[in-house]
């Protein structure tokens, strides 16, 4: 195919000489897509495109989807299983049965030597729903361990809290529409250009047409913020005083919405005398917004017909990340901005299928939003899966971060990752690294055998990827959509439900359950447990899912027998009743006191150190890594730095330098931006050895979940041709 006006100037397009194409839903980040993959005729994936009529992205794709097609034989791609006795010692190939044998009789030695606790399992938000609800039934039901948790505690486990606190029920209310019925919306610590690129082209789009004013709060001047029109660069750390501040001035000038309150809420009397004492003028000298400017906002914020919260990282990942999502839910019930169109409060998902994990995965509890403090859901799964209620553990044990202080002083011996790679994304790298050692027993199952975490492994299990195995995502907007199988497993690989599967098989405790092979079967349990629950899907099927370019929960059994098709566009939850899922229907007001134990920039440390994410890269490179249309971007580590503190410390731009936390150290390359204040740099979090090797990840009390963006350094020169090479050895593809 020929494009241009003439010879010179025209520009080919290879024809990929496709012979199918088939659907599938993206596999990266939360927002949902729909995609085709493009095979030719000999079955191998040349192209990838979007779906034109599906609701979420309407034929568009972003950098990352564009090239997934390429991910099927990408580099470091594992082949077979293996097993080696040290960390230290050369990996010997294995067998599957001799694999999942061995991972079964270790997990068995250490239970019976240490306890039932001492073994723990740390999954992903990045392999099917079907496959989350069998490791879960695998855990709760046949392991029996109590620590278990998702490393959606790195990104996510701030909103599922703060969900769960003011309403009762973790579950995002709004959806994507709400964008296009909203009068006002503020965006906190979200960066939707780069991290969610469809998702800013349905917001740009909406806003185009409607003229609404959109106000992003963040320290850094992000792409969002160049398009906003008011960007409110808040001191890190300090959004709860902010949202305070705002609450105070809408009560103070009668802009709540009383009527909502009275009927939908409680605690009313006791977040008004919390706000009290956040009067515009104290608040702006801690959070860097003028008092003005807060009124500002708090006045066109609460007299919009509609008005929406979004956020992502910049609010979860703080030690008050779990306040602040409560703060944002207080505005939205204060003034009647919950269930309806234009007025949500909406976390804007991390990973492909983090919802699948909060809801299905049994982390945080049971499957279906049950929790195991709860003796009525204890027994309704015990009786579903044929296991003895008093199995289960009568509340929730450690989650991720809590994980592994334990294995440091020995009361976790053994552990088993899903799809997470904890050398590159927790906090505090060095101290990561001592705790992998001090394992008896680790398994690693990753698509990737060149992840840095498998280099402390004692088994390693090569698990199918994304569209080579069949199964559902739920996106940000409880959108479960369907992912076909578009080829067979690389190599030796096997799919996760086939892993999960084979290890139960080793148990006697589940010769007694039920462990269906089939894809659709799991899905049918799932759709049975979800009967009646506030994420009722029981009207669903893979086929009516892939019709409808995916579907919103809930869509009942009873709406699928009267012949009610779901509803295309926004589904809200808390809408036609009002009922949240409390015992009494009522959503929380809760008071929010501010306690400021950030780790904040002084003399030896004066610069903030703030991490996030770039469009080309996905978690820890370890897929956009290997591709080169998007790792040829950035396939280096660098640093944000404003150029007028530069200039007064003689560092220019693309030159190395080693900042230096209270932790460790890293190289990096500078990148000279007014995009950063004075007193700021900024790193993506994308790369093996560098920014968490900085990373305090102080944990919220509620959530769990590490501060992130909480850290100080100081910046030193150094030799460049030293620092070049550093950063060479560090760089992993």
């Amino acid at each position: 195919m020929l494009f241009g006006r003439n010879k010179k100037n025209r520009i080919t397009i290879a024809d990929k000489k496709i012979e199918k194409w088939s659907y599938s839903t993206c596999g990266y980040c939360s927002t949902g897509c729909s995609i085709e993959i493009g095979t030719n005729k000999e079955g191998k994936p040349v192209s990838s495109r979007g779906v034109a009529n599906a609701d979420v992205n309407q034929g568009k794709l972003c950098l990352k989807g564009i090239y997934e097609h390429e991910l099927f034989e990408s580099a470091g791609r594992g082949n077979t299983p293996l097993i080696r006795n040290d960390f230290h010692n050369p990996w010997n190939e294995s067998s599957w049965d001799d694999a999942t044998g061995k991972v079964a009789s270790e997990i068995k030695r250490i239970q019976s030597t240490y306890g039932r606790d001492a073994f723990a399992v740390v999954s992903t938000g990045q392999i099917l729903t079907e496959g989350f609800y069998t490791l879960g039934k695998l855990t709760r039901g046949v392991i029996g361990t109590n620590n278990y948790d998702g490393n959606t505690t790195l990104c996510m486990a701030s909103a599922v809290s703060g969900y769960k606190r003011s309403f009762g029920s973790d579950g995002p209310p709004g959806c994507y529409e709400d964008f296009e019925h909203t009068d006002c919306l503020i965006a906190w610590g979200s960066n939707l250009p780069e991290q969610h690129p469809i998702i800013y082209w349905r917001m740009k789009e909406a806003q185009e047409k409607r003229n609404f004013p959109l106000i992003v709060v963040d320290p850094r001047v992000t792409m969002l913020a160049q398009n906003a029109d008011m960007h409110l660069t808040i001191t890190p750390g300090t959004d709860v005083i902010l949202q305070n501040s705002l609450m105070h001035v809408i009560l103070d000038e009668g802009l709540e919405d009383q009527t909502y309150i009275k009927a939908n809420t409680n605690g009313f009397e006791d977040l008004k005398k919390e706000v009290e004492k956040y009067d515009p003028t104290t608040v702006a000298k801690i959070c860097g917004i003028d008092e003005d400017t807060i009124r500002h906002v708090a006045r066109l914020y609460a007299n919009a017909g509609a008005a929406m919260n979004i956020w992502t990282m910049g609010i979860n990942q703080s030690t008050h990340g779990s306040d602040g999502v409560v703060g944002l839910n207080n505005l939205s019930l204060l003034t009647g901005n919950i269930g309806k169109k234009g007025g949500t409060s909406l976390s804007i998902t991390g990973q492909c299928n983090a919802m699948g994990t909060r809801e299905w995965s049994s982390c945080s509890g049971l499957p279906g939003y049950r929790t195991l403090e709860n003796p009525e859901h204890r027994e309704e799964i015990g009786k579903f899966w044929n296991v003895d209620p008093e199995f289960f553990p009568k509340k929730r044990g450690m989650a991720q971060t809590d994980i592994f202080p334990a294995i440091e002083t020995g009361e976790i011996k053994g552990l088993w990752l899903v799809g997470t790679n904890p050398m590159t994304s927790m906090p505090n790298t060095a101290r990561i690294r001592k705790t992998l050692e001090k394992l008896e027993f680790l398994i690693v199952q990753d698509s990737y055998l060149d992840v840095e975490t498998t280099d402390y492994a004692h088994v390693f299990l090569p698990a199918a990827l994304w569209a080579e195995k069949e199964g559902c995502f739920t996106n940000t907007e409880r959108r479960v959509n369907i992912v076909r199988k578009i080829k067979e497993p690389y190599a030796n690989t096997k799919t996760d439900l086939h892993i999960f599967n084979a290890i139960a098989q080793q148990f006697e405790q589940s010769k007694k359950m039920k462990f269906p092979d089939k894809p659709a079967d799991v899905f049918n349990e799932m759709r049975q447990l979800s009967k009646g629950r506030l994420l009722d899907m029981s009207g669903m099927t893979y086929d009516l899912i892939e019709k409808n370019r995916g579907i919103q929960w809930p869509y009942t059994e009873e709406q699928a027998k009267k012949g009610i098709a779901p509803p295309k566009g926004g589904k809200r939850l808390y809408t036609e009743d009002g009922v949240f899922s409390y015992l009494d229907g009522k959503a929380k007001l809760i008071p929010l006191p501010f306690i400021n134990n950030n780790e904040v920039p002084d003399e030896k440390y004066p610069f903030w150190l703030n991490s996030g994410r770039l469009v080309e890269h996905f978690h820890t490179r370890t897929r956009t890594g290997k591709i080169c249309n998007n790792n040829k971007f950035s396939p280096t580590p660098f640093m944000e730095m404003n150029p007028d503190i530069a200039l007064e410390m003689g560092i220019i731009h693309q030159s190395y330098v080693r900042l230096v936390s209270r932790r460790s150290d890293a190289v990096v390359m500078v990148m000279l931006t007014h995009r950063v204040p004075r007193n700021m740099v900024f790193i993506p979090f994308h790369f093996f050895d560098c920014v968490n090797r900085l990373t305090l990840g102080l944990l919220d009390p509620h959530s769990r979940q590490p501060a992130f963006k909480q850290s100080a350094v100081r910046i030193e020169t150094i030799n460049q041709e030293e620092a070049a090479k550093i950063n060479k050895e560090a760089r992993k593809f």
